[in-house]
């Protein structure tokens, strides 16, 4: 009986051995799942919070209920929209685990003709149609009492910015009342009486509309010397003539916390000023700057030029208009919240910010920039399209910012106190029961302020299309003009968590070493098409230069036995540079082809691989120690 103990040793501790693996494995996979640890090892932290959605999500003082609306099944959603749709629940998780109760997590299957497809339509969350006429679901709603947030269809182009279309949505509802912001202008954004000269009343611009619709809009008047309390979101357009006192009040409204959002143009054409001296004339484009604050930051802007430039330049022919700015998606910010999305900007008669003196403290961050192939024009030849527009060009071969966001800590640009009123005495004290606030030197803590070199843009003119259809008013957007402002504007308003909040990273990866090779290929590709090229052009002015040393007209129809040769020599040249783009084309396919599948392998079998050599690993360690046990038995048998 000991003998055949002896025997099976190995066999029982190896088995006890497995048995005590698994329970430790078992026992770590429940105490790992009870502490909640989390390991992002993705490029760009795909699914790490940023500290702005986790202040808000920790905030919430009562329960906010998201309802996933999401097609499952083979056939319910497209395959490329998959692994999308599963990113969108394991955000919708990692929100979970940060606001714990207070985020209650429903997802839902709508099916066809199902009370879950009836329960998302209610909530207004919409199917999106695939070219076969199938439907599917892919979206949320975010409710808390009776305020509700629907995003209707969550778009994969829309990825960068899903962490903030989820988190502005979740504090929408969790706030029991609209932002309330400040407009102030010097044109009649927010409309106008009636006018006693022209006999006709300023509509509303369709900016004001909008905004209207989504935050309680005050009105600032241009002469204010204070800016009130509630007031959390400034946004300025079109300061011209702004005075001393306006500007600190401005001022001190940034260095308390406020958030401020100027939209400054130093060739304003919707803004056409009467000349006093000839009032029958034609007006001219108005001009405005905050030159007190700007000298502060460190910011500067010539008033008196806009910019050119050939690359965004607007117009053909006799048209061709430089300073009228079409921006497409290089010239935008696009980790940026506020311009990540939008596609085209139109700019007309803008102006650049100068940053090279910034101030100390402020940090830049550029939203729309300026091709390197630009210059600045005075703005007496600002208009001039054409040929003339291009007279005198000469690029700065630098680009330049056209809107910027500042941040950090601001410092006054009243360091001697408050300016007297216009044609007051400095000196003389303010009348008895007047309440003056104290100064403000220095912020205390960090704030932003977005600067923006055109106020053209918001103008109905510019941003959108107003058509009659059917005696109705439809508004149809340009361009992102509108998105643009409508977007910093929420960014700012939702509170300091969120207006630092920047786009996620994308979960495409381009495989960049294929896209490398393709390149390199196309390069060597047109090389040969362009070296084809000179070569016909060489040996075409070779055959002529021949006709016309054997008789030029008379015999072209006759061909010499050296054009012939020639003819001969580059249609073997031209079969022999196809077989050569065609195995470059072949080679190129066999490249790519085997490094997408070699990356493939090593992405699906380097885990698996991994725990096999850890297995073997430890397999060759429990036997080695097995082997000296038994030999220490057999030793001490013998003993």
């Amino acid at each position: 009986m000991k003998a055949m103990m002896k025997k099976y040793e190995p066999f029982l501790y190896s088995a006890a051995g497995l048995a005590a693996l698994f329970v430790l494995l078992v026992a770590f996979n429940y105490l790992a799942s009870g502490a909640a640890v989390r390991a992002d090892f993705t490029e760009g932290k795909l699914y790490t919070l940023s500290e702005g959605t986790k202040a808000v999500l920790r905030k919430l003082d009562g329960p906010v209920k998201l309802r996933l609306y999401i097609s499952q099944g083979d056939a319910a959603m497209p395959v490329q929209l998959r692994s999308f749709a599963q990113r969108v629940d394991d955000l919708v998780r990692e929100f979970k685990a940060v606001a714990g109760a207070n985020l209650v997590i429903e997802k839902y299957n709508p099916k066809p003709d199902s009370d879950e497809e009836d329960a998302a339509q209610l909530d207004g969350v919409e199917p999106q149609t695939l070219f076969s006429g199938e439907q599917f679901y892919l979206g949320l709603s975010v409710s808390r009492l009776d305020r509700k947030q629907a995003i209707a269809a969550v778009n994969p182009q829309r990825e960068r910015l899903l962490e903030y279309d989820l988190i502005k949505a979740i504090a929408r509802v969790a706030n029991t009342e609209k932002p309330t912001i400040g407009v102030m202008s010097g044109v009649p954004v927010l409309g106008a009486p009636m006018n006693m000269m022209t006999r006709q009343a300023a509509e509303p611009w369709v900016l004001a509309t909008e905004l209207q619709r989504d935050f309680n809009v005050k009105t600032v008047n241009m002469t204010a010397e204070s800016i009130d309390k509630d007031i959390n979101v400034l946004l300025l357009i079109h300061p011209r003539d702004i005075m001393e006192q306006t500007e600190y009040a401005l001022d001190q409204f940034v260095l308390r916390g406020g958030k401020l959002i100027a939209f400054v143009d130093p060739h304003m054409f919707f803004d056409q000023q009467p000349n006093p001296m000839m009032p029958m004339a034609q007006g001219q484009p108005g001009s405005s700057t905050l030159p007190r604050l700007f000298k502060a930051w460190g910011v500067n802007m010539d008033p008196g030029k806009v910019l050119a430039d050939v690359a965004y330049a607007s117009g053909a022919g006799q048209r061709y208009t430089p300073t009228v700015m079409t921006l497409n998606k290089n010239a935008l910010n696009k980790d940026d919240v506020a311009t990540s999305q939008i596609d085209t900007l139109l700019l007309a008669f803008s102006g650049v910010f100068d940053v090279s003196k910034i101030a100390e403290g402020l940090k830049v961050t550029e939203l729309a920039r300026s091709s390197p192939n630009s210059m600045l024009v005075d703005n007496v030849v600002a208009s001039v399209s054409g040929d003339a527009a291009m007279k005198g060009f000469v690029p700065s071969n630098k680009s330049q910012p056209l809107a910027m966001r500042l941040t950090g800590k601001f410092k006054t640009a009243f360091p001697e106190g408050k300016p007297a009123p216009m044609g007051g005495d400095p000196k003389k004290p303010a009348p008895a029961g007047d309440a003056v606030a104290p100064q403000l030197k220095e912020s205390a803590a960090d704030n932003a302020v977005i600067l923006v070199a055109d106020a053209d843009m918001l103008a109905d003119g510019a941003a959108v299309e107003i058509q009659n259809v059917f005696g109705q008013r439809v508004v149809v957007p340009s361009n992102g003009n509108l998105a643009l402002a409508q977007g910093m504007v929420e960014q700012l308003a939702a509170g300091d968590d969120l207006s630092t909040l920047r786009s996620r990273t994308s979960s495409f990866r381009p495989l960049t070493v294929v896209r490398a090779m393709e390149t390199n290929a196309q390069r060597q590709y047109f090389g040969k098409i362009k070296s084809l090229e000179d070569e016909l052009q060489q040996t075409t002015e070779k055959m002529q230069k021949l006709q016309k040393q054997s008789g030029g007209a008379k015999s072209a129809q006759i061909m010499s036995l050296e054009q012939q040769a020639e003819l001969e020599r580059f249609k073997k040249r031209v079969l022999e540079t196809r077989r050569e783009l065609k195995d470059l084309r072949k080679n190129l396919r066999q490249d790519a082809e085997a490094l997408q599948f070699w990356t493939k392998v090593a992405n699906i079998a380097t885990m698996p691989l991994l725990v096999a050599i850890f297995g073997l690993g430890l397999a060759i360690m429990r036997r080695r120690r097995t082997n000296a046990a038994v030999a220490r038995s057999i030793s001490g048998g013998a003993a």
